[in-house]
């Protein structure tokens, strides 16, 4: 016959059951993967409830982010804190990344065991702040303004390192007009708003250099940013500013007579955003680094192969910048996103490259931002103020890592021939007499007067008119002012690499005299009319 348990017995037995459960839980949570992972996941829900409303709302398209949208600061040493504007660029992270939050669902943390958190922060001011802080550990800014950062009397005692490039502006930039202006030299002596420190700086600057002019030509009225730009030009004091997309539309519309004259859809490679980092953080979290770099370059190659993922890319840039999705595939038109390829181009990697680098837009803007007064001494060199490390041990290979190609033309056309240039630039290239073969002064007048003009405008046509004086018979003039205008573009071809259709030759012989040589009536005057005309025009 069964004994019945004493009170005392039956406490014994449900504290042993009790040890062991709590034995097997502890043995479980702190010994096994499958452990590990449930106690990440509950860390990871606990992050993205206290992002919540820090990184995804409470933002707009038109100002900076709260303070409370800054980051969390370094408390958590597996997770990679990157600011954000608002900019079509960063879709690819945010995809990657299953939106903003720091989440074990990412992608990042999936593939390469780190966390990342985007944070938008609007006021570059500000984010630099941060930066210098510690809270965050990437920043966002363009090429062509990096020197303003890592100019000596700027943060260059921070190391700061570009270490990726993001993509290229293609439309998101663009210079707007009022009636009565239809190309860049007709910018001469006007007052054009510009917003500055910015790349809307570099974008004139280059405009002004293909039409053979400089800051000096016109009357820049500097702006805080972008926005106040567009409101300027709907003033009666500016005929002209350098804005964002989508204000060249909106304020176009809202000034009458006025239009777009150029974008960075012609301009293709002049604005292209990177991504920096403190060098004593690279060095701490490489890993890192090169992990969010590759698994970046993946994200643009699912990305532009399969059109279907960029709705889900949209939908996480909508809800960083509290827009519709509608808006942030808008903002995505606008850029072309850099592949790895395209990274092993911009930073010198691939020594067949010969387009637009990394180190012709920092270096040409560094000289020039110390000219403009924007910055006192000239910043260091392009190899000391980047890090190539996880661009080169990405281990990414096919034709969805290969760079862009570059665009193709048709041959050059009866109307192209006779079309209005967007830019003209004369040049004097010397020829000996009666000759058109270039020499070495010529080629090197090409290489600093115009080859970087025309590989940052990679996507307009290049009308190259040959001139002469009237000293001989105007027939053979023609002949030889044509021959000269196509050695200059077998030239560009041959040392840039550029499409032989891009090119427009054109042989005026002494039939377009400068103004005020018409008569050709000194040595000076002659020496004028020998020249060549670079001339931008539209593509078809």
């Amino acid at each position: 016959m069964a004994k019945r348990l004493t009170t005392f017995s039956k406490l014994l037995i449900t504290f042993l059951i009790v040890a062991a459960l709590y034995f097997a839980f502890t043995y479980i949570m702190g010994s096994t993967q499958f452990g590990k992972d449930l106690k990440a996941s509950s860390e990871g829900d606990r992050t993205e409830t206290s992002s919540n409303g820090s990184a995804t709302t409470g933002s707009s398209t038109s100002g900076s982010s709260s303070a409370g949208n800054r980051a969390s600061g370094g408390s958590d040493d597996n997770t990679l804190r990157v600011q954000l504007v608002s900019w079509g660029g960063y879709a690819p992270g945010l995809y990657f990344n299953e939106g903003a939050q720091a989440t074990i669902r990412s992608r990042f943390y999936q593939d390469y065991g780190f966390k990342v958190e985007f944070i938008l922060e609007n006021d570059l001011g500000n984010a630099l702040d941060a930066w210098i802080a510690g809270e965050y550990d990437v920043l966002v800014q363009t090429a062509d303004a990096f020197p303003l950062y890592t100019a000596p009397d700027a943060i260059n005692e921070y190391g700061p390192k570009a270490f990726m490039q993001v993509d290229w502006s293609r439309g998101g930039d663009a210079v707007i007009v009022k009636r009565g202006i239809n190309s860049v030299n007709d910018l001469k002596g006007k007052n054009i708003a510009v917003a500055v420190p910015s790349p809307a700086q570099t974008l004139l600057s280059y405009s002004l250099e293909a039409a053979g002019m400089s800051y000096n030509d016109v009357n820049v009225i500097k702006t805080s940013d972008n926005f106040k730009a567009a409101e300027l030009f709907r003033t009666k004091d500016v005929d002209a500013a350098v804005v964002w997309s989508p204000d060249d539309i909106i304020a176009t519309r809202d000034v009458k007579g006025s239009s777009t004259l150029l974008t960075t859809v012609d301009q293709s490679h002049i604005i292209g955003d990177i991504m920096f980092a403190k060098q004593e953080v690279i060095n701490a979290k490489r890993k890192m680094f090169t992990g969010f770099y590759e698994g970046w370059m993946k994200a643009v190659a699912e990305l532009n192969s399969q059109p279907a993922n960029q709705e889900k890319a949209a939908k996480y840039l909508a809800e960083l910048n509290g827009l519709s999705t509608e808006d942030a595939l808008g903002m995505m038109s606008t850029v072309y996103w850099t592949g790895h390829g395209d990274n092993l181009d911009f930073f010198g990697l691939n020594p067949s490259y010969k387009g637009q680098q990394g180190k012709d837009l920092y270096g040409t803007m560094a000289k020039r931002f110390v000219e403009t007064g924007d910055a006192e001494k000239m910043a260091p060199n392009w190899r000391s103020a980047i890090w190539t490390g996880a661009v080169q041990a990405a281990k990414l290979d096919g034709p969805a890592y290969a760079s862009e190609k570059s665009k193709s033309f048709k041959p050059a056309t009866v109307a192209e021939k006779q079309a209005a240039p967007v830019a003209s630039k004369p040049v004097s290239i010397s020829f000996p007499t009666g000759k058109y073969t270039l020499d070495a002064n010529a080629k090197t007048i090409i290489d600093i007067q115009f080859a970087e003009t025309a590989k940052s405008f990679a996507n307009m046509k290049v009308r190259i008119e040959g001139n002469t004086d009237n000293v001989g018979q105007r027939a053979n003039n023609m002949v030889l002012s044509e021959r000269r205008a196509k050695s200059v573009a077998d030239y560009l071809k041959s040392e840039y690499g550029m499409d032989s259709n891009r090119f427009i030759v054109v042989g005026n012989g002494p039939d377009k005299p400068v103004a005020g040589c018409e008569g050709n009536q000194n040595d000076n005057c002659k020496a004028k009319n020998r020249r060549t005309d670079f001339q931008l025009i539209a593509s078809n």
